[in-house]
């Protein structure tokens, strides 16, 4: 086998593999968009290095844009194969994927850049793409293929793929287990030979889960004493419904004080909808919250703003608030608008549960800027500045390193993927000192014989 890296090489987004065997078909792990300093990175917008025509199929590993978001260009660009991810992935995907398609067009009108994808891509994409569940085995061609559990987001997968008398594994991103409202990430298969691992958090060790309820309760409760507004940057998927449960269990216990709370994000909403139809699939602790007669993401003062003038209104409404808003690194979506409003006042705070990719305006609010630019104006940054790392959805080194030790002995090379440069070198000094595996940190566009 022969393995390709076009994504998600020396940085957090973009994941991007082809996997070529040795009677020359080819398959795709991930087809991610490119993120940075803007929603989209200008090399989005590109042809692929790759003829999309010569991909049999594409194995994704779950449904966050950074790992599906070019599949409509990729269907545009030619693709014929067979899209192949669990269900809720599937399900998650054509939602984000409206939405995205529809925010890569505006920047692609204003910037100048050609069409992403053309009218209609996004349906025949569903139509080319089948389900499958865990643990079941697929045959293409001459590679079988087999998800398992990553605990990431709900439905995520780490994929095991045996071709040629050899075995590789694709992480995905892997979860930050044991996580609310979905289940465990599953142990790695043992008889592997390649591994290709993310490490967004690959230098870091986060908080223990057990004090995440305790530091959002005092961040609200702070913020509603100075009658503040509190802003969320949360992603659409499995963040914000994190964060609703969450809030929804402290008010409901009286640990913070009532104050309205508005999720401010279309995209959001019909997630969490979608979320709603898998139920029967969360972790033990939601089905007893469940069976006990709540409601899944409903509460007392919490309001759906669906409309533009929905949005705006909250503007008008009496603080203090939560606003939970779209996107997670504040790249584009409704929070701009709140954080142009809000940043500027030293009673309100931000708090960001997500990772923050550099170069993106959340990482700049991050690491203490004290002005930025929102929508062409410079804003002043004089709002409380919060990180709660315990709501990443990513495993950090230590958890990383946990998943790779079962495969430690017959592993002949780890390549380290999805991180910055930083991290996958501490990463990887651990791997080698730790589990004594052999580590690679290759470039974009590199590729290796298996």
């Amino acid at each position: 086998m022969r393995l390709t890296f076009y994504g998600g090489a020396k940085t957090v987004t973009g994941a991007n593999y082809i996997l070529e065997a040795e009677n020359g078909e080819k398959i795709m792990i991930d087809c991610g968009l490119l993120q940075g300093g803007h929603y989209a990175e200008n090399k989005n917008f590109e042809d692929f290095p790759y003829n999309p025509e010569e991909i049999g199929a594409v194995f994704v590993t779950h449904a966050h844009i950074d790992h599906i978001g070019r599949l409509p260009k990729l269907i545009s660009n030619g693709f014929k194969g067979t899209v192949y991810s669990t269900e809720p992935t599937k399900a998650f995907a054509k939602s984000l994927l409206e939405d995205s398609v529809d925010i890569l067009a505006r920047e692609a009108k204003r910037y100048g850049k050609p069409g992403f994808c053309r009218q209609g891509d996004i349906k025949k994409l569903m139509n080319q793409w089948q389900e499958v569940v865990y643990h079941q085995k697929i045959t293409h061609g001459p590679f079988l293929v087999t998800f398992y559990d990553a605990g990431h987001i709900l439905g995520s997968a780490f994929i095991k793929i045996e071709a040629d008398g050899k075995s590789v594994v694709f992480s995905g991103d892997l979860g930050n287990s044991p996580a609310p409202l979905i289940k465990e990430r599953e142990l790695i298969p043992t008889d592997i030979d390649y591994v290709f691992m993310e490490s967004a958090y690959g230098g870091e060790k986060h908080e223990p889960r057990e004090g995440v309820m305790d530091k959002l309760e005092d961040i609200i409760e702070a913020t509603v004493k100075r009658n503040g507004v509190l802003l969320i940057p949360a992603f659409a998927m499995e963040r914000t419904q994190i964060l609703l449960h969450h809030i929804h269990d402290l008010m409901s216990s009286k640990k913070i004080p009532k104050a309205l709370v508005f999720l401010d994000s279309p995209l959001a909403i019909r997630v969490t909808e979608v979320y709603k139809t898998f139920a029967d699939v969360l972790d033990r602790e939601t089905q007893k919250f469940l069976r006990e007669g709540h409601n899944l993401f409903e509460f007392p003062n919490l309001y759906r703003t669906e409309t533009t003038e929905e949005s705006k209104a909250i503007w008008k409404k009496e603080s203090p608030k939560i606003i939970i808003a779209g996107a997670g690194m504040s790249q584009g979506g409704r929070i701009l608008h709140h954080e142009k409003r809000y940043l500027p006042d030293s009673k309100n705070a931000i708090v960001f549960v997500g990772y923050q990719v550099k170069g993106s305006l959340g990482r700049k609010i991050l690491d203490g800027a004290k002005k930025v630019k929102i929508n062409g104006d410079e804003i002043p940054v004089r709002a409380q500045v919060f990180r709660i790392s315990e709501y990443s959805s990513h495993a950090d080194q230590p958890q990383l390193l946990e998943w790779l030790k079962p495969a430690r002995f017959d592993l002949k090379k780890v390549f380290l993927i999805q991180g910055e440069e930083a991290q996958m070198e501490i990463l990887s000094s651990k791997i080698q000192d730790r589990l004594a595996v052999e580590v690679e940190i290759p470039e974009e566009g590199d590729s290796v014989s298996l």
